[in-house]
């Protein structure tokens, strides 16, 4: 029996429609939720990705505020204007497009931010929160993740999960994410020993190595859930996830697609968090 697609766009997209009721409410009380995004030199990618999460928050009524910076700006420089957007009380969240020119500390910007503006999730006080258990903002695509198995209805209590990649930004923050809904999680990489064995037994593969189609499909268990994290351009073009899709797709109850699984999700929970932000506005 094929799986079942999860389909990404169609969940942003009834997120992002519940989102706009909600900042039009947000906007009844006085508050327009705002967004800032830093942009340093003139990296393609980066170019795209900022354009993405501004036509995103035009689409849901979020204000933003975009700082193009050239290249060669010091770092001091954008520790000052992080320093104002701190300070700027029309502005719910602070996103610093990385990565950031190799002259500049990206740990030590993403410490200066005040975490109550962190909508990316990835300050020291958002991760320590989240591993301890504490209410705080969620890195966006782990929080994507979590929100796509909820809409599936996939109930992780007492189901192992076995996340590939250790990266900070997707496969640490969502094995605590999971181990948090009481999930048994075993976090792999690009080194395990036998991760065929591994992901064999997982009730859900979350996949997030970087390696396009690491993850063979035979190594799935029959039903178990697959949700691909992983975007990679082959040489022919082709946009590839890590895992073998439709080997994969075979054997499992569900899977994400790749495009269109969980990269529409990342973006949709960064406005969610800069709406949550401005929702706890002092």
């Amino acid at each position: 029996m094929a799986a079942t697609l999860i389909d990404g766009k169609a969940l942003a997209a009834r997120l992002r429609q519940q989102l706009t009721t909600e900042v039009e409410e947000l906007r009844q009380r006085g508050v327009v939720p705002g967004l800032a995004v830093v942009l340093v030199g003139d990296d393609p990618a980066s170019r795209v990705y900022v354009s993405m999460k501004e036509k995103a928050c035009a689409q849901v009524g979020i204000f933003s505020a975009e700082h193009r910076l050239p290249a060669e700006t010091s770092q001091q420089q954008l520790l000052e204007l992080i320093g104002q957007l701190n300070q700027d009380r029309r502005i719910d969240g602070i996103l610093v497009q990385l990565p950031l020119p190799g002259h500049i500390d990206e740990n030590a910007i993403i410490a200066a931010i005040d975490p109550a503006k962190d909508v990316d999730g990835f300050h020291p006080v958002s991760v320590g929160r989240l591993a301890i258990g504490q209410p705080g903002f969620r890195s966006c695509t782990p929080f994507g993740v979590m929100k796509m198995l909820e809409d599936i209805g996939c109930d992780l209590n007492g189901k192992e999960v076995v996340v590939v990649g250790r990266s900070n930004i997707v496969g640490k923050p969502v094995a605590l994410m999971c181990l948090a809904q009481n999930a048994t999680v075993t976090l792999c990489h690009s080194r395990t020993r036998d991760l065929a064995a591994h992901v064999g037994r997982a009730d859900v593969v979350i996949a997030a190595v970087g390696r396009p189609e690491m993850i063979q499909g035979d190594w799935i268990k029959p039903g178990a859930v697959v949700i691909d994290v992983g975007i990679n351009r082959l040489a022919d073009g082709r946009l590839v996830g890590d895992v073998a899709f439709e080997a994969a797709a075979a054997r499992a109850s569900a899977i994400t697609p790749v495009p269109g699984g969980v990269g529409p999700m990342t973006i949709t929970m960064l406005l969610y968090n800069t709406v949550e932000s401005a929702r706890q506005r002092p």
